[in-house]
């Protein structure tokens, strides 16, 4: 192979379309900075959206640089260092809202909301990504102490154990949707360590890369 049919290759493998992230704790802030480090391609455009604020138990936040009250999109944005023509992160410091959902607008949303009574909002947010043609990718129970193993596959797959993905399927939620989950849940009494939500982000950056490709 010539260093001109490598470099029209190279060429072709650039960062392309959009991955918004819905949530931006822990989990989704790992998530941002996978997605930020991919080489070859990967999305050229990040959305990440939280209403939330840095507090002093976000120690991965202010370990990383962030200030107490930042907003956390905002410091997602900020770790991104590209040149904005190569990568760009677009910030919003909001929840979703019926308000303000048309500002989801990427090929792929990747939702990982928490905090009380998510699954309403999650719903809503699948809708309207699929009306738009989106794909989505989302989570149902990441607890564990960080040897779990970790399902991921279409919502229409799964049995009925899951009371998350139940819960899911009574707000419309039944095909083309993509569910990870450790099968621990809040009931199950055991933490979410940073081990887990290592290997959680892993999985769904992956996944959700391949599905930003059209390779699932």
């Amino acid at each position: 192979m010539t260093n001109d049919e490598i470099k029209k290759m190279e060429d072709r493998q650039v960062p392309h379309g959009r991955i918004d992230l819905i949530g931006c704790g822990r989990l989704g802030l790992r998530i941002g900075i996978n997605l930020m480090q991919v080489h070859r391609g990967g999305p050229k455009t990040i959305g990440a959206f939280d209403g939330q604020k840095v507090d002093g138990g976000d120690v991965i936040f202010t370990l990383l640089g962030a200030e107490i009250g930042q907003s956390k999109p905002d410091f997602i944005k900020q770790l991104c260092t590209h040149k904005k023509e190569f990568r760009e992160v677009l910030s919003h410091s909001e929840y979703i809202t019926n308000e303000n959902i048309d500002l989801i607008r990427g090929d792929v949303v990747i939702i990982v909301i928490a905090g009380g009574n998510t699954i309403p909002t999650a719903a809503k947010i699948i809708k309207h990504a699929h009306e738009r043609g989106a794909k989505t990718i989302g989570t149902a129970g990441i607890f564990g102490y960080g040897n779990e193993n970790i399902e991921i596959k279409d919502i229409s797959e799964y049995d009925g154990t899951n009371p998350a993905i139940e819960e899911l399927r009574k707000e419309g939620i039944t095909e083309n949707h993509l569910v990870l989950t450790t099968n621990k849940l809040i009931r199950d009494r055991e933490p979410v360590t940073p081990y887990t939500l290592d290997e959680v982000a892993k999985c769904i950056t992956m996944n959700a890369l391949k599905l930003l490709d059209g390779r699932i």
